[in-house]
């Protein structure tokens, strides 16, 4: 008894062959095809199980925020500490560091916010004016102008604060430095942030509550 493969047709093998290759084509070209309208949707749990787990995990939150926080160190660095050997006055030194915050802010950060997100829109929650538009350049420096007063005026309270304590009625005890200058500029920044979308939901609830309201009455 002679043991071994059986032997098929050829009509059976160049089959067999036939449809390998046509299940791969079909394969390559939904690959190729693919667009984000027609690929199914897959949730963040699962797509977490084939990501990297190596090194120390952040949120998408804490990502955010030390992105932000980061630059507005730099900024502090560059053009308050760096500039203050050549420009006259605090006020002058307060102009360009709104100035520069705005434009690295627009141009820059949120740019590099809207890369990050994973989900398109992610990010819009740490943006002012999210919209990429040609005016929001000029929307973000007069924010970052607003940032300013806000954080010159925590300055002023924890000096006042700090030389009541010490007795020492014209020290600066604490200074500007890019560390706690990007920190209270980060606080200051997401707390105009929280307001403008806090606003924005109220306005949204009374639209549909007056919209509501008509449609009873009809």
């Amino acid at each position: 008894m002679a043991f071994g493969r059986k032997k098929q047709s050829p009509e059976r093998d160049e089959r067999t062959s036939a449809d390998y290759y046509k299940l791969h084509t079909e394969a390559i070209n939904d690959l190729i095809n693919a667009t984000p309208e027609n690929s199914p949707q897959v949730s963040e749990a699962e797509l977490r199980k084939y990501r990297s787990k190596q090194g120390i995990r952040l949120s998408d939150a804490a990502k955010a925020l030390l992105l932000k926080g980061w630059f507005n160190g730099a900024c502090c660095f560059f053009f308050f500490w760096g500039i203050g050997f050549y420009v006259n006055g605090t006020l002058d030194q307060m102009f360009i560091l709104a100035l520069a915050l705005g434009i690295i802010n627009d141009l820059i950060v949120n740019n590099m916010l809207r890369f990050m997100a994973r989900v398109k829109h992610a990010n819009d929650r740490f943006m002012m004016y999210p919209e990429k538009r040609y005016v929001s350049l000029f929307l973000n420096i007069l924010h970052f102008f607003v940032v300013l007063f806000v954080v010159f005026m925590v300055y002023n309270v924890i000096n006042i604060t700090l030389n009541a304590i010490n007795g020492t009625p014209d020290g600066v005890p604490f200074g500007v430095e890019p560390v706690f200058f990007g920190l209270i500029t980060l606080a200051a920044d997401m707390l105009l942030i929280k307001m403008k979308h806090t606003l924005q939901r109220i306005l949204a609830d009374a639209r549909a509550a007056a919209h509501t309201g008509r449609t009873s009455d009809k």
